[in-house]
């Protein structure tokens, strides 16, 4: 089955785009990437969705807006990919959407809500979608996140140790895979949330990002702030655990500084930088991992890398290219797997991973132009994933958001 994955994080720069040829062979889920594609959003586009986000108020009106404004994007990329990667033809599109709102008391997920209405992807592409993909595990009492907890976990079997896949977006989270344990996975706290929301605050908007890190690897760590912000009681809740923008965003990071004595610009990049790759690193060393697979717009910023390496001594870094999942696509990816698995009656979550009270199907299927006609449930599920040979070109990318 051809499948065509999109993803927009939190990081809101772009939507993700990735195509693959997906296979069941006995408990193997054979995956052959297709090529991605990094399309970015209308600038209308994107201040709205800045405008939005938490803590801002908003009106109904404008979440309409956006629900149709996202969904003609999503389409638009998904149209792309349909074309540029898969030669015109596709079985399926799974759209993440735009996480908007993450609802969590208590540690507990009451809801959560992604905007980008599927039916402007089917009306476009002809194809059948599925999409809303995190709002049944939550049904079921899971954090309805991280949800490449299960392509991780295919991904990483079958490594020695105790591996572990991390993911930097604009929140980072972990899946860990220890020797006879059940398959951990959760959010670690801020990865590009709280030092892009800096960037704009210190540049006026100039800026989106500390590209390369640059900025941060010209400051110092303030101890002070870095006190603070580790005092969030976030950090010391136990997994499954997930969290958002809801939690870590500009006046959040405001509130923090009022208390400390003002460090310089670049020096709070520097923190914050710090801050992802302390909390990255106890997530890891509480669990014993032995290797790090990394992925995400994070991956691409050197400093954050080093600085992760300086916290976790001993433990091995590597880009999850190196297994054969493109960094850059890998969370596209993580969605077209989930996809394929709901139209072949499977489960997407592991309830040690999300807290669920059962493993669930993820997901509702927009149908396309044709009847639709869904493959023959699957008699298991997958063990593991093998990524076969990439096709060419393997990738197509337009305006990267390197970081």
């Amino acid at each position: 089955m051809r499948v065509i994955g999109l993803m927009s994080g939190t990081s809101y720069d772009a939507i993700e785009a990735a195509a693959a040829d997906l296979t069941l062979d006995g408990d193997t889920l054979l995956l052959r990437p297709l090529g991605h594609l990094s399309v970015p959003y209308p600038d209308d586009l994107r201040a709205l969705i800045a405008a939005t986000l938490p803590p801002a108020a908003t009106t109904v009106r404008t979440v309409c807006a956006l629900d149709t404004g996202i969904g003609q994007a999503f389409a638009d990329a998904a149209g792309r990919a349909l074309r540029e990667l898969c030669d015109g033809t596709a079985d399926l599109v799974v759209s993440h959407g735009q996480t908007m709102y993450h609802w969590v008391e208590d540690g507990a997920v009451r809801g959560t809500l992604q905007l980008g209405q599927p039916a402007w992807i089917a009306e476009s592409t002809g194809l059948p979608v599925v999409s809303d993909l995190r709002s049944r595990d939550v049904a079921a009492g899971g954090q309805g996140a991280p949800l490449v907890g299960m392509t991780d976990t295919l991904l990483l079997r079958g490594l020695p140790g105790t591996p572990a896949a991390l993911n930097l977006g604009g929140i980072a989270n972990v899946t860990v895979l220890a020797p006879g344990a059940e398959p951990l996975a959760f959010d670690t706290g801020p990865a590009n949330a709280l030092l892009d929301a800096a960037v704009r605050h210190f540049t006026d908007g100039a800026a989106a990002y500390d590209e390369d890190g640059r900025r941060a690897a010209a400051g110092r760590t303030s101890p002070e702030l870095l006190q603070v912000l580790l005092d969030d009681p976030y950090y010391r809740r136990p997994a499954p655990k997930s969290t958002g923008k809801e939690h870590f965003h500009l006046p959040y990071l405001q509130r923090a500084l009022e208390t400390v004595p003002t460090p310089g610009p670049d020096d709070v990049l520097a923190t914050l930088t710090r801050l992802t790759a302390v909390t990255v690193a106890e997530a890891c060393r509480a669990h014993g991992v032995t290797e790090l697979v990394v992925s995400g717009g994070g991956a691409r910023n050197p400093e954050l890398l080093r600085v992760i390496a300086e916290e976790l001594p001993g433990v091995t870094l590597r880009a999850s290219d190196e297994l054969g999942l493109p960094s850059d696509a890998k969370e596209a990816l993580a969605f077209a797997v989930l996809g394929f698995l709901t139209v072949h009656g499977l489960p997407g979550t592991l309830p040690s991973g999300t807290g669920a009270r059962r493993a669930t199907l993820l997901g509702t299927l927009t149908p396309g132009l044709a009847p639709l006609r869904l493959p023959e449930p699957a008699e298991r599920p997958p063990h593991r994933m093998r990524i076969t040979a990439d096709a060419a070109p393997t990738t197509a990318v337009s305006a990267p958001s390197a970081r």
